[in-house]
């Protein structure tokens, strides 16, 4: 049995940074299953999945070395795993469309979803009521200039103990700075089977072009917009005479879905990440 946990490593670019943090738990008795690092305008980012075996796994001390190890190199070092026995918490982020997350929140309910919703965080101020009104903490983070807004948000998943994300039709593009720091623990649901159509106005684009086969996609969030590794699709096909309503609303319905579909994925296999493709591991 393991313990499995995610580190990442986000600072200005500077020579030996792999060396060290790897070296550091390699003599804390972790084995690391996969590292993925890259730099941008000189500033690197990097996530390592590790694991400890069971009897040895000691997350305090861990936490701590990593946390002065960080101080040492400049550069901001988290540690994240979920304990054993404790269900996984999720945030929710929404705009404005409310069929995504009421989804999540009946399978939640249901039992069909085993993770606990912890918060939601909202773009609008309208979606309060929604939020409340299902006995879930709601929070307006405006979304004016981005590095602020994401600095608030990440101050929140932190202060709510967010162990993922779930993007319940967010319509705001997060940078590279956050996906990082829960690389591979966000998960978003958008319509079209490939990302042909990116963007908020895909079935429209998709109604124009004449599509007859509309599908919705859920995938782990990178930097490409619409174009993370796939968890999970579905597909309907357009019959004649649909007008974009029904297009829009059938959409949505299968949206609700798949997504759901995803998360339910997602808590029930250990999902890795190789060369751009989910795979149950």
């Amino acid at each position: 049995m393991k313990q499995f946990v995610t580190i990442t490593v986000i600072g200005k670019d500077k020579t030996g940074v792999i060396a060290r943090v790897t070296g550091y738990l390699f003599a804390a008795g972790a084995n690391i299953e996969a590292l993925e690092e890259q730099v941008t305008r000189g500033w690197f980012s990097m996530a390592i999945q590790a694991s400890w075996k069971a009897s040895a796994w000691q997350p305090e001390p861990v936490r701590a070395g990593l946390a002065a190890l960080g101080v040492e190199l400049g550069m901001e070092i988290k540690l994240r795993f979920t304990e054993p026995r404790r269900s996984q918490r999720f945030a929710i982020l929404v705009t404005r469309e409310t069929h995504a997350f009421e989804a999540l929140v009946a399978a939640v309910r249901a039992g069909r979803l085993t993770a606990e919703p912890a918060v939601v965080v909202g773009s609008r101020r309208e979606f309060e009521p929604q939020a409340r009104a299902c006995g879930l903490p709601f929070v307006y983070v405006p979304w004016l200039e981005r590095d602020a807004a994401e600095a608030r948000l990440l101050a929140e998943l932190e202060a709510h103990a967010v162990d993922f994300v779930v993007l319940a039709r967010f319509m705001k593009i997060l940078s590279p700075n956050f996906v990082w720091r829960y690389k591979n623990k966000i998960i978003n649901i958008h319509p079209s089977l490939l990302p042909s159509f990116p963007g908020a106005q895909a079935y429209r684009q998709a109604y124009e072009r004449g599509v007859k086969i509309i599908g919705v996609t859920a995938h782990f969030v990178t930097m490409h917009l619409d174009e993370g590794p796939i968890i999970a699709q579905g597909s309907f096909p357009v019959r004649p005479r649909m007008t974009l309503r029904d297009i829009v609303a059938a959409g949505q319905r299968l949206e609700a879905t798949v997504l759901v579909r995803a998360v339910r994925l997602y808590l029930r296999k250990r999902l890795d990440v190789h060369w751009g493709v989910v795979r149950e591991i």
